[in-house]
């Protein structure tokens, strides 16, 4: 399964759940879901989102950072690190446009430029959050990478992106990077953020480098379809693939955290997710700083006590998380979740894996709120479908399209593949309950712009204007998507067919 949720059940394993809005300590953003859905436009939401000074063009960066830290918020916390022994380290809006921008300084001086490809290799430390957005502040692209690939992983992805330069500790360095980097030849600077002084050789001491950096100029103007990110997803066959996303996918995750996280200025918010994948870096990081929130970062994987200590101690009003993390929970017993006061959590969402009934139901009793599943995927840049507070939920259900999205329900054939029309287009499926695959209008900000060197897989996932994910779903006669399993890959040719077997994708 792609990331998302789950069910295979023909029925709801419950009635839906019905959220009156009232009784909310803040008002959701989406109420009326049909009256939003029918008068939504992206050309409002990029107005809304303020763009460089002067017109000069966009900068993800800019949206995240640099427009809070010249109003209201500068000295708001825009991040809050807290550590394995439950001391917490704020970081203003303020604080980090500086650091951001002594970030960008430092690549600036060490011929990092527009477009160079700038990787991570990090676990959940401020340090990951201010190379990401200083990057993007040098109109360079950031690649995360998962902290535990091996080395052969790690060549896979610095070789094939064309990373130029690395963010990571000594150790991460020493046992994932310096194995393999004489078979990365474009690897020109690695950046270590705990060089203490003794940088190893053939990298640098990035404390060293920032605190001598000198102020940073104007942010980098982008055009909306400029790279921003790189995100490497494994999929099912071959090599790493570099999903390539652009600025413009900074409305999408804006629209993502307004409506499926309901994310309001001030709210102090927690994604479990790993920064060193797609949710873990738009959803981690840009999508709560573009609404001015609070982001925590917690060190380490936290278990079930700490998880607890974390969202109780740090007043925690928004939680993304994942079933797994709540299984957890849920397997320390209920005597251990009513030590802690979780009065202040508000919104529970989850993603990237089937959400159990039973744990649905747990969650609901313990946190007295219910959990707010959604659906995802690398390709995809950010949530696309949600069950969103204000609306009724229905357990097991993967939600609804977001605003601004358009979904569907394909035809396919008994191997899961979708089956072209007479008009050698797609077929929608209309009636409640088909099962069919799972597409969406390709028009959404965050849709990948390409697979990094392998365009025709990329076509292979459009057909007649539809993006392909792969999945198998049915609709039910409330507009809700339930998962029902994996169908064909659609970025494999179909059997007899070596070309792309997809129409052009459309023009943006």
């Amino acid at each position: 399964m792609t990331a998302g949720s789950n069910a295979s059940d023909p029925a709801p394993a419950r009635p839906p759940l019905d959220t009156d809005s009232a009784s909310f300590a803040v008002r959701p953003t989406l109420v009326d879901y049909g009256r939003v859905y029918v008068e939504f436009s992206w050309d409002r939401v990029r107005q809304v989102l303020s763009g460089l000074p002067d017109g000069r063009g966009v900068n993800i960066a800019h949206e995240a950072v640099d427009r809070h830290a010249a109003g209201a918020l500068a000295g708001h916390d825009a991040l809050r690190f807290v550590r394995t022994d439950g001391t917490a380290h704020p970081l203003s809006y303020a604080e980090l446009a500086e650091q951001t921008g002594r970030f960008a300084s430092v690549l600036q001086r060490l011929g990092i430029e527009r477009a160079d490809r700038v990787f991570s290799l990090c676990g959940r430390i401020p340090e990951l959050f201010v190379a990401a957005l200083g990057t993007l502040k040098n109109g360079s692209v950031f690649c995360p990478m998962f902290s535990g690939f091996d080395p052969e992983q790690g060549r896979q992805r610095l070789k094939r992106g064309s990373g130029r330069a690395l963010v990571t500790t000594r150790e991460l360095y020493r046992e994932t990077v310096a194995p393999v980097r004489a078979e990365l030849p474009e690897l020109v600077q690695v950046l270590l953020i705990d060089a203490d002084g003794e940088p190893d050789p053939g990298t640098v001491d990035l404390v060293a480098l920032m605190r001598d950096a000198p102020p940073y100029g104007d942010i980098v103007a982008m055009q909306s379809e400029d790279m921003a990110m790189l995100h490497f997803t494994s999929g099912t066959t071959g090599p790493p693939k570099g999903v390539v996303h652009v600025h413009d996918a900074v409305a999408s995750l804006f629209v993502a955290g307004l409506y499926a996280l309901d994310l309001h200025q001030k709210d102090v918010y927690w994604s479990t997710a790993d920064p060193g994948w797609v949710s873990g870096n738009s959803h981690g990081v840009i999508t709560p700083l573009v609404h001015g929130a609070t982001v925590l970062i917690v060190e380490g994987e936290p278990d079930a006590e700490r998880t607890y200590s974390v969202l109780a101690d740090q007043r925690v009003t928004v939680w993304y998380t994942t079933p797994s993390v709540l299984r957890m929970l849920m397997a320390a017993g209920p005597a251990l979740a009513a030590t802690y006061d979780l009065r202040a959590l508000r919104h529970v969402a989850s993603g990237g894996e089937p959400l159990p009934s039973e744990v649905f139901a747990w969650a609901q009793e313990t946190f007295g709120r219910p959990v707010h599943d959604t659906w995802r995927q690398t390709e995809t840049g950010g949530i696309m479908l949600a069950n969103f507070p204000g609306s009724p939920i229905r357990p097991g259900a993967l939600g609804r399209p977001l605003p601004g999205v358009q979904a569907a329900v394909l035809l396919t054939d008994a191997d899961g593949r979708f089956v072209r029309g007479d008009d050698g287009g797609v077929v929608l499926l209309t009636e409640p309950d088909a099962i069919g695959e799972l597409a969406f209008r390709a028009d959404w900000p965050s849709m990948f712009r390409g697979y990094l060197r392998d365009d025709a897989r990329y076509r292979r996932r459009f057909v007649g204007g539809w993006y392909l994910t792969g999945d198998l779903v049915r609709r039910d006669a409330d507009g809700y998507y339930w998962f029902i399993g994996r169908g064909a890959d659609p970025a494999e040719p179909a059997p007899g067919h070596g070309g792309s077997g997809r129409a052009p994708i459309p023009s943006r």
